[in-house]
């Protein structure tokens, strides 16, 4: 059975698949793009760093002429080795953990989806690194089983030499799955290409999915798992035109970047705003902002309580007021603060010692929270300690967003000092959109008879409303142990 002659996979009834087993090729079956390589740029930046995305794209013209006109098992081997040659196991796992899902889910092809949804056991196929694909395809899709190429590693680093027998292409593909099944043949076997029609003609019933890259891709919402942490700095998946005017553009943006950071540092607050917009960086307010608060004996100053996108918030906020706001947070590293032109205090997670600093810092003026939980990029708020509810009845929501082109402001598992600098300000022309939403009423305070966890939830829900984003009850600590395998405290010492 020749995979051209073979059925288009739109003709494949789902009746009475949920006990089938499903055996597809990823690449251009199950994603709609035969294009690899842009999924192994992104592990070569996010754990290679610029340089090794360079020297990927450098050699990206020879893995092409390999690939598409001598061997596709040949080109293959080439960009595996330059893009894992030296990398650790754990970096790669935790790339493929933490980056890659994203970008695969947006990527899924429908009918190929709606085939391989309806059978009750699924497998993937693919000449992909299985340690890239394998928990994208468990986590999210639902696989059992993953059969992909393998790489050796020495002394828990990568090698970038595939393991034997080889990338899995073509014969390969069919000896895997003989291997895996034995005499047992899978219902229904999904492919794109040539080199799939050994693996298929081992299946009862062959399909065939047509190339068409500019299909609807399937909407996230349906997939089994909601993908809701994601980490990574680059914001788009990287064709071979994105790495080229990233590496383009670093010099300069980190010129840029500097720049205004200096800005940020040296001007006085009230110049702050108009020497942003003169650098490219838009701010747009929304609402009203409160004004500042004449201070009595028994007055506390406002807390503006805010959804946590970048280190820049808190900047940002003070420079839209026209006034210095301190600014107190849960984890922060030290240098952070060191930079930082605004006050900034780390919290110690100690409850009667976090309240005896906030109400100080009240006594003295306005403060910013960035609550415990809020994540940087998903779109649905966390929950925050109500802690802060308790110590003051005037709490002014602020809604924050913003928009990037090039880099993510915030990342989980990276080198945090750089979030700033690499970040936030390397974008070409980064926006943020603060939007200053009512003060607490008397009837929402814990004034009024409320709870402070009520207060607190109050608060978050008129947030994510306003984003239209959605609550949760995951906490910060729940984000950076599915990220990055620790619960995202900064120590003192650091």
């Amino acid at each position: 059975m020749g995979i051209t002659t073979s059925p288009t996979i739109e003709k494949c009834t789902l009746e009475g698949r949920a006990r089938d087993t499903i055996v597809a090729n990823l690449d251009g079956t199950l994603l709609r793009s035969k294009a690899t390589f842009a999924y192994f740029a992104l592990v070569a930046f996010d754990v290679g760093g610029v340089l090794r995305l360079l020297f990927l794209l450098l050699v990206s013209p020879f893995f092409s002429i390999l690939y598409y006109f001598i061997s596709e098992s040949v080109g293959l081997q080439v960009i595996i080795f330059v893009t894992f040659v030296g990398m650790k196991v754990s970096d790669i796992e935790s790339a493929a953990r933490a980056v890659l899902p994203k970008f695969y889910s947006e990527d899924l092809h429908p009918e190929s989806w709606r085939v391989f949804s309806s059978c009750g056991k699924r497998c993937v196929l693919t000449s992909t690194p299985r340690i890239m694909v394998e928990p994208f395809l468990k986590d999210y899709l639902g696989v059992e089983i993953v059969l992909g190429t393998e790489i050796e590693t020495y002394k828990g680093r990568a090698t970038g030499i595939v393991r034997s027998p080889g990338v899995l292409v073509g014969k390969n593909k069919a000896n895997a799955l003989r291997t895996t099944f034995g005499d047992t043949q899978p219902d229904i076997g999904l492919g794109d290409r040539d080199t799939d029609i050994p693996f298929v003609t081992l299946c009862k019933e062959g399909y065939i999915v047509p190339s068409n890259p500019k299909v609807k891709a399937v909407s996230t919402n349906k997939l089994p798992k909601p993908i809701i942490f994601h980490d990574g700095r680059l914001i788009k998946k990287p064709t071979p035109l994105i790495p080229l005017l990233i590496i383009l553009w670093i010099p300069f943006g980190f010129f840029l970047s500097c720049l205004r950071a200096c800005a940020g540092l040296l001007l006085p607050t009230p110049l702050q705003y108009y020497a942003s917009w003169a650098m490219g960086v838009r701010l747009i307010i929304r609402g009203n902002p409160p004004p500042r608060i004449k201070k009595s004996k028994d007055q506390s100053g406002v807390l503006f309580v805010c959804s946590h996108k970048t280190l820049c918030d808190a900047v940002l906020l003070s420079t839209v007021l026209g006034r210095p706001i301190p600014a107190v947070a849960y984890s922060l590293s030290r240098f952070s603060e060191i930079i930082a032109p605004i006050k900034t205090i780390r919290l110690t997670r100690e409850r009667g010692s976090d309240a005896s600093i906030i109400k100080q810092l009240l006594k003295e003026g306005d403060l910013t929270i960035f609550p415990e939980g809020t994540t940087c990029r998903e779109p649905f708020l966390l929950r925050f300690s109500s802690l802060f509810a308790e110590l003051t009845n005037e709490i002014v929501p602020v809604a924050m967003v913003n928009k990037m082109s090039m880099f993510h402001g915030t990342t989980a598992r990276g080198w945090k000092w750089m979030d700033m600098f690499f970040s936030f300000l390397m974008n070409p022309r980064p926006t943020y959109e603060i939007t200053f939403l009512n003060k607490l009423s008397y009837e929402f305070t814990c004034k009024s008879g409320k709870s402070s966890h009520e207060v607190a939830n109050y608060v978050q829900k008129v947030i994510a409303e306003t984003l239209s984003y959605e609550c949760t009850i995951f906490t910060r600590k729940d984000k950076y142990i599915a990220l990055a395998g620790n619960d995202g405290t900064v120590m003192k010492n650091s």
